[in-house]
């Protein structure tokens, strides 16, 4: 199925506006019909382009046929700048399905592999999207973390500046996720002192001037959720993100798209166990999900203003 006829778009335009206006387009992951409608709810209001992330267990476990109804039921239009992006796509097979089925952008993560495994990789990817004029991004350094069932690692390595010339004009991708000290998961950082490796990102955008450079695992890990989460109930102590002012400050060296998953998940559970904990005569489903959804809503509508930049650019 044609991405083109859900009314989405893929990145190489809004990539070139955000770039030539130094702000990021968000990557929300979503998982169900409440994370999705408060992301596309925030990104509206706020009239920024947004990238809808689904990872391949998310896809798996919302199902084919639901996740594309729940996209025909944004109606979306061209001019919304609305993109259905396959978040760390684990083989060229996954990346297939998820053209096939409507997505407009791919991520292939090939990044555990060796450069020329990683670089054969992505050239076969971007091949075959590119036929169907979908965007393609790829993945060079290993960030540490952990997100889901395909997206782990106990270890980290940068992204090597001397490397990424090489890598994007071999494979052909349309934008390149980088390692500069990001993580997945909630636990990014040991203290409050860690800084990104911005002298990584000064060199990498001076050797790729104007193309497209990728955050992955850059949520900031809003403390008011996770004291919240602890106070009903929950266990995540030490839990700490990436800081808003050095993510901004990324988006000045082309960081044109920054993925954020962790802070959605904190503002959904936070808002389930502070509902369930404060009403526990409450059995309606559309009433803890609910500050739920609001919670992600805020969140995405803070974070696209305050860190994207990406408020009132389309």
């Amino acid at each position: 199925m044609d991405y083109k006829d859900f009314g989405l778009v893929n990145t190489k335009k809004i990539f070139a506006d955000a770039i030539a206006r130094h702000y990021a387009v968000p990557a929300f992951n979503f998982y169900n019909m409440e994370t999705l409608s408060a992301i596309i709810a925030a990104a509206r209001d706020t009239h920024s382009p947004v990238i809808l992330a689904v990872s391949e267990s998310a896809l798996k476990y919302m199902g084919d046929d639901l996740l594309r109804g729940m996209i025909w039921g944004l109606n979306l239009h061209d001019r919304d700048a609305v993109t259905l992006h396959l978040d760390h796509g684990s083989s060229f097979e996954a990346c297939v399905h998820a053209i096939e089925i409507g997505f407009s952008s791919v991520m292939i993560d090939g990044s555990k592999l060796p450069f020329d495994a990683n670089v054969n990789l992505a050239r076969t990817v971007a091949e075959y999207a590119h036929k169907y004029d979908v965007s393609t991004e790829a993945e060079l350094g290993i960030l540490a973390g952990i997100e889901d069932e395909t997206t782990h690692s106990t270890t980290s390595s940068y992204t090597n500046p001397d490397d990424v010339v090489n890598f994007v004009n071999a494979t052909g991708i349309d934008s390149l996720a980088i390692a500069i000290g990001t993580s997945h998961g909630a636990y990014k950082r040991k203290s409050d002192d860690e800084e990104l490796r911005f002298d990584i990102l000064d060199a990498i955008a001076k050797q790729l001037p104007d193309f497209p450079l990728v955050l992955h695992g850059a949520s900031s890990i809003p403390q008011h959720f996770v004291q919240t989460i602890n106070e009903y109930g929950g266990k995540m102590t030490n839990a700490r993100g990436i800081a808003p002012e050095q993510l901004r400050r990324a988006t000045q060296k082309n960081i044109c798209k920054i993925n954020v998953d962790s802070d959605s998940r904190l503002a959904f559970t936070a808002g389930v166990r502070e509902t369930l904990a404060t009403k526990p005569e409450n059995f309606n489903p559309r009433d803890y999900l609910g500050l739920g959804r609001k919670n992600i809503y805020d969140n995405c509508v803070d974070e696209i203003k305050n860190i994207m930049g990406s408020d009132n650019k389309i």
